[in-house]
Formats: C-alpha cells, structure tokens, sequence
C-alpha cells in the first residue's frame, strides 16, 4: 500500500497548478489531504473519480480554513469525521478510513505561529489528540497517522535550528511532546529509512527559501509499532510543487 500525505494549502488552487496531473502520475493507493480551504461541494471531484479515487471530505466550518480529505482506489471499510471533540472537529482537523485490520488518519495539527492565543490551542490539541490516538489503538491497533504536525522534531529536521530556537513549530515544549508521543509506540517512518540532513517537507514563501532549500520537515506518516516489519520505504518528494508543503510518501508491504 502506496500512502502518499500532502498539505495542499488549498486543494483548489493546488488543482490549478497541476495536481490531477500529479495524483495521476504519483497514483498512491491513499492520498491524504490537509488544508483543503474548501467544502466538498466547491470542488470538481469527478477530476478525482476519473482517476479512479473514492473520496472523503471534511471541511472546517469557517470558510476557506482548515479542512482534510482522504482519497482511495479501494474503497473503505468505514470512514469516520472528526474526533468527537467539538474544538477539534469545528475546524475540520482529523479524518480516518479504516482498511481491514488498518486505519490511516489525515490530520491537520494547528499551528501556533500567530501568537500565543492559538500556541495554546495547539498545546491543548498536541495533549487530547494523544488521549484520542491512545483511545482508538484499544479497537484499532495498527495506524498510521498522517498529516501535517506543524512541529519540528530534531535539529536535523530544520533548516537553522539556532535561530528559529523560540520559534513556534521548533519550540521545546513542541518537541518534547513529540519524543513523548513516539515513546508511546509510534515510528517516524521517513527516519526509520532516511538518516541524513537536509530533507524538508515545507518551505517558506519569502526569502527565496525553497530553491535554497531552507526548510523545515513539519509533515509526518507515523506508524504505530506493529506495523514496523511492513515499513517497505519512506520518501518526500520535494520537487512535486503545488503548495508551500510537498508530499510525503510510505508504502507498506
């Protein structure tokens, strides 16, 4: 199974600037969507049905903010919206297909860049989506977690680990929840298989950061233990550009 994981900053615009094509060419089995800023209906999905994909939205309430989608060849089990936590959900933040024994989620994780009203909202999400992951491992052991953490790791996994120290998305509160949440019996797939530098997942807009490559790898497919022996490869494909993001890929065996 080929998951590929994308924060498109806005699906729309993403579709014109080439992504159909891409999705063709890339043709994962799952592809994960995060900042979608549109609702299903504001979207011309037969291009997704003719490329052979079920799809599934779910959007934020505020206009044009947020929102995920999950597009599939095979059709799932199930689908479940949402979390079930109202904060959560009202922003369109998290959305699982369930295939046989596996469950693969899309999720937007907030950011806190723009101050420290949403810092703590993040703070808040960082704690209770744990407690929810944890909750449904109990039916559902065997996940993988896609989406865009909004979070910084390691100094390997950002471009200028000094200056951006105190900088939401590398703060150390940030990062010590997620060495938390690995201990908790996840695997950071693409550091399973890619122990070198310079490999990001986002780039700035400004400065000309990304044809300089001074990025920052926020984009995670995290897999819980259990499916560590069926970790095949783990890729980004930085020259796929239809975002400020590129797609993050796993294929499973």
């Amino acid at each position: 199974m080929k998951i590929i994981s994308y924060n498109v900053n806005g699906v729309r615009a993403a579709l014109n600037k080439g992504l159909s094509q891409w999705l063709e060419a890339a043709a994962p089995d799952v592809l994960c969507l995060q900042e979608i800023k549109a609702e299903e209906s504001q979207v011309d999905t037969a291009i997704f049905e003719h490329l052979g994909y079920h799809h599934y939205w779910f959007s934020a309430q505020k206009k044009g903010y947020s929102g995920v989608a999950i597009l599939s060849k095979v059709k799932p089990d199930q689908v479940v919206v949402g979390c079930g936590i109202d904060y959560i959900d009202f922003e369109g933040r998290v959305l699982r297909a369930d295939f046989g024994d596996l469950s693969v989620f899309s999720i937007y994780f907030p950011s806190g860049s723009s101050g420290d009203e949403r810092q703590e909202v993040k703070m808040r999400f960082l704690s209770d989506i744990q407690s929810y992951l944890s909750e449904i491992q109990k039916e559902r052991p065997k996940l993988v977690v896609c989406g865009d953490y909004n979070i910084c790791h390691e100094a390997i996994d950002i471009h200028d680990p000094i200056r951006n120290a105190k900088i939401s998305g590398f703060l150390p509160e940030e990062r010590e929840w997620m060495t938390a949440f690995l201990k908790e019996g996840y695997v950071d797939s693409f550091r399973e298989k890619v122990k070198e530098p310079h490999h990001y997942s986002w780039w700035s807009y400004r400065a000309n950061a990304r044809n300089n490559n001074k990025g920052w790898r926020i984009d995670y497919a995290m897999l819980t233990k259990n499916l560590e022996s069926r970790l095949k490869s783990a890729t980004i494909l930085p020259e796929a550009k239809h975002s400020d993001h590129c797609p993050i890929v796993v294929e499973l065996d």
